[in-house]
C-alpha cells in the first residue's frame, strides 16, 4: 500500500524551475531516504508533502488525500521536522511540547500520555524540565523529533536530522530513526551519504528538480557501472597526482579526495582490471616523479552512484 504518491510534480518560482516532474512513491513501512544536492529540489518537495507549498502542477497524495484538495487531513497524517527545528526557545521541554499539543486540538490525560510516550522514546527524560536555550543540537533534535511524533502521524518526515550534531549524537538519532520507521512510514531528506545507506531501505536521488534514481542502495550500487573503482596514494601535490593519474589510458573520473602530510589521494573508475591499472598508473606517477603509496579496488559505493550522477551539474 502506497502511502505517498507522487505523480508529475512541478514547482517554478518565476522563471525558476525548482521541480520539473518529479514522480516516487513511498509504500507503508518503508523508510526512504530522498537524497540530492543543495538546490536539487528535497526541501520544495517536502514542503509540498506537507502542505507548506502549493505545487505548479501535478499531484501529491499523502494516506489516500490530495494535498491541494485535503491539506488539512494530510497535515494530521504527517509528522515533520524541517531543517531549521523551530523551537520556542524561552520554553521549557515540557512546556514546548505541550504547546505543540494544543495547537493540534490535543487536550487532557490523552496530551500528558502521549507526551510521556513521545520523551520516553527519544530519550528526553533528562532534559523533561530544561528551558531549550540551555540544550545541546543533540537535544534540540530530540525536541523536535518529538514534537513531529506527538500526534500519532502515520508518516514522518525528516528534513536533514542530523545537520550540525557531533558523531555521537549521529549515531544515536540514527538509532532513533530506525527506531521510529518500525512503526511507521518515515522519509528521510538528506545529502549526507552515511546516513542514508545506514538507515534506509530504498533512495531516490533527485537531480535538478528531476528524479534520477530510484532503488535499493544495493541496487543502486549494482546498476551504476560495469567499472571498477579505484582508490590511489600518493606523495606529491594533489593537482600533480590528479593530472597524472587522469592521463592513464582507461582512467575516467579521477578526482582528488584528499591531501595531508605530503600524501595525496585520488578516486577513479576505470572498465580495466585491478592487475592492468596497477603498473598503468604505477608508471604514470614514476614518470612524474610521483611515488605510488598505494592502489585499492573497490565496488562502487552509494556516494559513488551519487556523485556520478549528479556531478555534470555540480561543475
Amino acid at each position: 500500500m502506497a502511502m505517498i504518491e507522487v505523480e508529475d510534480l512541478r514547482k517554478n518560482y518565476g522563471a525558476f524551475r525548482a521541480l520539473r516532474g518529479v514522480d516516487f512513491t513511498v509504500d507503508k513501512g518503508e523508510i526512504l531516504g530522498f537524497l540530492g544536492p543543495n538546490g536539487a529540489g528535497k526541501t520544495t518537495t517536502m514542503k509540498i508533502l506537507t502542505g507548506f507549498l502549493n505545487p505548479t502542477a501535478g499531484k501529491a497524495v499523502v494516506a489516500g488525500h490530495n494535498v491541494l484538495e485535503d491539506s488539512v487531513t494530510v497535515r494530521r497524517r504527517i509528522g515533520y521536522l524541517p531543517e531549521h527545528t523551530p523551537l520556542y526557545e524561552d520554553m521549557t521541554v515540557k512546556e514546548y511540547l505541550r504547546f505543540c499539543g494544543r495547537l493540534r486540538s490535543m487536550g487532557g490525560a490523552h496530551l500528558s500520555d502521549r507526551i510521556t510516550r513521545v520523551v520516553g522514546l527519544t530519550a528526553l527524560e533528562p532534559k523533561f524540565n530544561a528551558l531549550i536555550h540551555t540544550l545541546s543540537k543533540g537535544y534540540r533534535q530530540r525536541v523536535g523529533i518529538a514534537q513531529a511524533l506527538l500526534h500519532e502521524p502515520e508518516i514522518l518526515i525528516l528534513d536533514e536530522p542530523t545537520v550540525g550534531l557531533d558523531p555521537n549524537q549521529v549515531v544515536d538519532v540514527r538509532s532513533l530513526i530506525r527506531e521510529i520507521g518500525e512503526a511507521r512510514t518515515v522519509v528521510l531528506c538528506s545529502h549526507i551519504l552515511p546516513e542514508v545507506e545506514a538507515t534506509c531501505g530504498r533512495v531516490v536521488i533527485i537531480n535538478v528538480g528531476e528524479i534520477v534514481a530510484d532503488g535499493t542502495p544495493e541496487e543502486l550500487r549494482g546498476g551504476f557501472s560495469n567499472s571498477t573503482w579505484f582508490d590511489v596514494r600518493a606523495k606529491g601535490e594533489a593537482v600533480r597526482v590528479t593530472e597524472a593519474v587522469g592521463n592513464v589510458s582507461g582512467v575516467a573520473g579521477a578526482t582528488t579526495t584528499g591531501e595531508a602530510l605530503g600524501v595525496a589521494s585520488v578516486r577513479f573508475e576505470s572498465s580495466r582490471t585491478e592487475g592492468e591499472m596497477g603498473p598503468a598508473v604505477a608508471t604514470a606517477l614514476i614518470g612524474a616523479g610521483i611515488e605510488l603509496v598505494s592502489l585499492t579496488a573497490r565496488r562502487a559505493s552509494l556516494e559513488d552512484v551519487f556523485r556520478g550522477l549528479t556531478r555534470d551539474e555540480e561543475n
